[in-house]
């Protein structure tokens, strides 16, 4: 996320100086929402996949 925030920062227009921004803001914080909600869906699979280690005396006959 810090990297897509100094490349959004650090892209300007270039040579042209028009004032024209190719990596604006409002781009940024949209990939950061798309890696935010891919990391949160990720982190979800792989705990859906894992057992619980746990030995609780409720459950174990």
């Amino acid at each position: 996320m810090i990297g897509v925030l100094i490349a959004s920062n650090a892209v300007g227009d270039g040579a042209a100086n028009n004032g024209g921004d190719y990596f604006a803001a409002d781009k940024a914080w949209w990939y950061i929402t798309l890696l935010t909600v891919g990391y949160l869906i990720s982190r979800g699979l792989a705990e859906a996949g894992s057992r619980s280690r746990d030995h609780d005396p409720r459950v174990d006959h």
